[in-house]
Formats: structure tokens, C-alpha cells, sequence
């Protein structure tokens, strides 16, 4: 029997980056699989979220994030430029947005093709890792699709094509998140039960060996 979890991600948030590799393993180890599940960060759902927010809220997570890093090995910094451009005097967001619902797309064609975590990992680790300034110039995004198995023109053209249909996947996903129990990235539900950010990893694996996960051969 493989046990399947669905993962709801965004490319906009740090620890969404960081649970990848530990969901890989997951796949790998044992008898599991991860159906990936991309939706907007919240900045873009609800764009006057962060209006409101305590500051401490923000400089919390600023700090939280870079430790969470450390602490599983890996490094972070807030990417440059930001998947999502935010209005700093109001701490608003516009609605244009040149990068977010391109990579999202992105994100959903590559599950629909199979290889949805290699490229949550390939992309967010270029994005976060802090290894390049300027993730979307160059070829440095075409070079981390293909590590993922895809190809980039290709996938942007169908992205571009095929919007309305992948849109509508998104939103899809953005209802069955909510219905899983929270709104907030990464969530990961499973067996009806949702587990909320990467620091719920292990208690979600406890709940699948719970329920009669193995280890693969």
C-alpha cells in the first residue's frame, strides 16, 4: 500500500524550501508519495495580509527562518529578487506580479508530468539557497528545470498557452488546502489530517508508520 500526502507549497515561502528534501527522502525510504500541490502565497490571496501584521510577526520569521536553515543544514537567504514584489510604503502587494503565477504554473505542470518535487527542489533551492543574485536572468532557472528534468522554453510556452487551465488547477488546489484543514504553507495532509510547516515533518511520518507505512526494499 502507498501512503500519499498531499503536499500544498509555495515558491514564495522560505520553509516551504526547507521540507523538500526531507519529502525526497520520504519517497525515496519509504512507501510513500507526495502529490505536489502549488498554490499563491497568501501575499497574493489576501494582498493587504501583511498590512496588518504585528512587526514583531515579520521580524520574527526573518530570524526563525535563517535558524530553521541552520539547524537542518542548509542556507538561506531572502531571495533577490523577491518572487513576489511587495509595495514597501504600504506593505501591500500589486496585483501585477512578474514572476510568482510563472513559476507557479510551473510548479503544477511539472507535478502533472511527474517530476513535481525535483523541480520544488531545483528551483527553490536557486531561489533561496542565496548561490545566485538575480535568479531570473541568465539561464540559471533554464539550468535548474533541466537538473529537474524539464525544459524551460518548452515548459514556459505551454505555461503561457495553457494559463486559464492552470490557473484553474491552482485554485483548485487553494480550496482542497483549505478544506485539508489550514491555509498557510507547507501543508501537508494526510489521511484526512493536516500537518502545518516543516517543523511537523516527523509527526507526520509517525502518523503514516502509524498507519502501516513501510520501508522500501
Amino acid at each position: 500500500m502507498t501512503h500519499t500526502v498531499d503536499l500544498f507549497w509555495s515558491f514564495r515561502s522560505p520553509y516551504s524550501y526547507l521540507i523538500v528534501p526531507r519529502l525526497i527522502d520520504l519517497e525515496r525510504d519509504w512507501d510513500a508519495e507526495v502529490r505536489v500541490r502549488p498554490v499563491l502565497p497568501i501575499a497574493v490571496r489576501q494582498p493587504e495580509f501583511f498590512a496588518h501584521a504585528d512587526p514583531l510577526w515579520t521580524s520574527y520569521l526573518m530570524r526563525d527562518c535563517v535558524r530553521s536553515a541552520e539547524f537542518a543544514g542548509m542556507t538561506l537567504r531572502w531571495p533577490r529578487p523577491d518572487p513576489v514584489v511587495m509595495d514597501f510604503p504600504t506593505r501591500t502587494y500589486p496585483r501585477e506580479q512578474p514572476h510568482i503565477h510563472r513559476l507557479t504554473r510551473l510548479g503544477v505542470l511539472a507535478s502533472e508530468r511527474g517530476f513535481g518535487l525535483a523541480l520544488l527542489r531545483e528551483v527553490s533551492q536557486l531561489i533561496w539557497s542565496g548561490a545566485v543574485d538575480g535568479w531570473d536572468q541568465g539561464d540559471h532557472l533554464a539550468r535548474a528545470v533541466a537538473r529537474a528534468g524539464g525544459d524551460l522554453a518548452e515548459m514556459d510556452a505551454v505555461q503561457a498557452a495553457e494559463a486559464e487551465r492552470l490557473d484553474a488547477a491552482i485554485k483548485a488546489n487553494e480550496a482542497d488546502q483549505r478544506l485539508g484543514g489550514h491555509y498557510g504553507v507547507p501543508l501537508m495532509v494526510y489521511a484526512g489530517e493536516p500537518f502545518f510547516g516543516q517543523d511537523r515533518y516527523d509527526q507526520l511520518v509517525w502518523r503514516m508508520q502509524q498507519n502501516g507505512m513501510a520501508q522500501r526494499a
